[in-house]
């Protein structure tokens, strides 16, 4: 787990900054994740079968926080304990042991079993069209990872005011080599763990879960979740390293008033569980 950059092909780091290293052996009990980011049509069946109101837009506009939200298939955008919410009404649903994932969970799974891979596009790379001179009519689309033009024409095709931070279908691009879909863009998602920049330098081996209190204040004093993935990735510039680290207010909050922006982070969850878990093909 960490930053394998020099041990890859370029034998440079993928990441500058420290809080992805030392690399280190992490051991994981079997588990089972969901292959996509949960749904607008699956957070909004979880809310109105608790009774519960989809938040308000916080620092969105309200046609476009209402605009995205009623795309069925596009990420739910939601805090760490709404996050927390779901993945446990997952649990009393099913009575499967649902949870958050690990953000060594997350790692092994974007990494697809672990493997040495930088993205977790269906190559470990970045494919784009080839890349122009931007003229007002061209922006090259992403092939197997979303890039500004890919989010700018679905933003057109479907009459949102989006532009580049449009959100994307859950299913757009390919899935990685384990199957699963769109873990270096299309949103950040939340993980269990508390941020530690430090925390690699004694995570334990077995199962590590983060640090057991909150370790790291934000810029805004605000105690702060680890975050995996990408908000919007660029094959051009990057983005989504399956060993970047981010820490984020499990609130969303984004300044002093207590302004929420919640619009880039979403969910996936796990079944840790020895026995592999197959829900239906219409899981999205």
């Amino acid at each position: 787990m960490g930053d394998f950059g020099p041990q890859g092909p370029e034998k440079l780091p993928y990441d500058t900054d420290d809080d992805s290293k030392p690399l280190h052996t992490v051991v994981l009990t079997s588990f089972s994740m969901d292959r996509f980011k949960v749904t607008n049509k699956r957070y909004q069946l979880f809310l109105a079968s608790n009774n519960l109101e989809l938040r308000e837009s916080g620092q969105a506009s309200k046609s476009k926080w209402d605009s995205i939200n009623a795309i069925p298939n596009l990420p739910a955008h939601i805090d760490w304990y709404e996050a927390q919410q779901y993945c446990q009404w997952l649990g009393e649903l099913t009575k499967l042991p649902f949870a958050m994932p690990t953000e060594a969970q997350w790692e092994y799974a974007a990494r697809s079993r672990g493997q040495n891979l930088m993205v977790a596009t269906d190559d470990g790379d970045y494919k784009a069209e080839p890349y122009q001179l931007r003229t007002e009519s061209y922006l090259p689309l992403g092939l197997n990872i979303s890039s500004y033009g890919s989010r700018v024409a679905f933003a057109m095709r479907n009459g949102l005011k989006t532009t580049s931070l449009t959100p994307l279908p859950v299913d757009m691009y390919p899935p990685n080599p384990l199957g699963i879909y769109s873990m270096s863009d299309n949103g950040y998602e939340w993980v269990q763990d508390w941020y530690d920049p430090d925390y690699y330098e004694s995570s334990p081996a077995d199962n590590p879960q983060g640090p057991k209190l909150p370790m790291f204040k934000d810029a805004l004093g605000h105690d702060a979740k680890v975050v995996r993935g990408q908000s919007y990735a660029n094959p051009y510039w990057g983005g989504g390293v399956n060993v970047f680290r981010t820490p984020a207010d499990p609130h969303g909050r984004v300044d002093n008033d207590g302004a929420i922006f919640i619009a880039n982070k979403t969910i996936r969850c796990v079944v840790n569980s020895p026995i592999p878990v197959k829900l239906s093909s219409s899981s999205k």
